[in-house]
């Protein structure tokens, strides 16, 4: 699959499975520019991979703007928008403080409204734009204690995906969702920091193993394709079989 010439915006591709999806793009001949809030590392990445950094916080709406329009600017346009920001800090219902439920929807899912809105004319003036989100298992399909606001941000992004995806199919443009499972990240090296934790969760999944940000990748990219222009307001598991067994071993 080639994508050369193709126009890239990846918002988180600082780490974890963001990087994933910038060395994706890179390596298949896309111009690609990614965000994130640590300047140092982004811009480590930056050298290491090719790709342009713009420091964001997604949560500001000038921030939203100022980065599409910084990405228009240094690459001529946008064909392909992928939005994989995200954070998921563990807190029980009963810790729950305002502050941190809006912290997570305003950066998983009030972001990716924004981002659509702002780069919304430059998709349809590319004539077949591309709109990947990086959803989940957990909220849509599954469900993890003391992850209330992640799940609630995910299962919210596949709706509006949904719903995009309908209004913006006249321009052209597909919106579609990746649901990663269980992929290899620091993130998740924490949440499943338990000695023991992270050789059960292997024992779950009928493909053997923890999935990789590259498997991520892949997905994002055939979405992102030509080809794939007959798919939208989809989403795709990928979890090497996690969400299938009837009953959990």
């Amino acid at each position: 699959m080639s994508l050369t010439g193709k126009r890239v915006l990846v918002t988180g591709g600082t780490r974890g499975i963001g990087l994933g999806i910038v060395e994706g793009f890179v390596s298949r001949g896309a111009t690609v520019v990614f965000s994130g809030r640590d300047q140092q590392l982004g811009e480590r990445v930056s050298i290491n991979t090719g790709a342009q950094f713009v420091a964001a916080d997604l949560r500001v709406a000038h921030d939203v703007s100022n980065l599409v329009a910084q990405c228009v600017e240094s690459v001529g346009g946008l064909d392909i928008l992928c939005h994989n920001a995200g954070v998921y800090p563990e807190h029980t219902l009963e810790s729950m403080t305002d502050e941190s439920w809006h912290d997570v929807l305003d950066t998983n899912l009030t972001s990716a409204m924004m981002l659509v809105r702002a780069a919304h004319p430059h998709l349809v003036k590319a004539g077949s734009g591309r709109v990947v989100l990086i959803s989940s298992i957990t909220g849509p399909r599954t469900a993890i204690p003391a992850l209330t606001h992640y799940a609630a941000s995910k299962a919210g992004l596949e709706g509006f995906a949904r719903a995009a995806a309908v209004e913006l199919a006249p321009h052209g443009i597909t919106v579609n969702c990746v649901a990663p499972g269980t992929i290899l990240t620091e993130g998740l090296a924490q949440l499943y920091s338990e000695p023991g934790v992270m050789d059960e969760v292997v024992g779950r999944i009928p493909a053997g193993r923890i999935g990789t940000p590259a498997d991520i990748a892949a997905a994002v990219t055939f979405l992102a394709d030509q080809d794939s222009g007959f798919i939208t307001g989809q989403s795709i598991i990928v979890d090497g079989g996690q969400t299938l067994p009837e009953v959990q071993s």
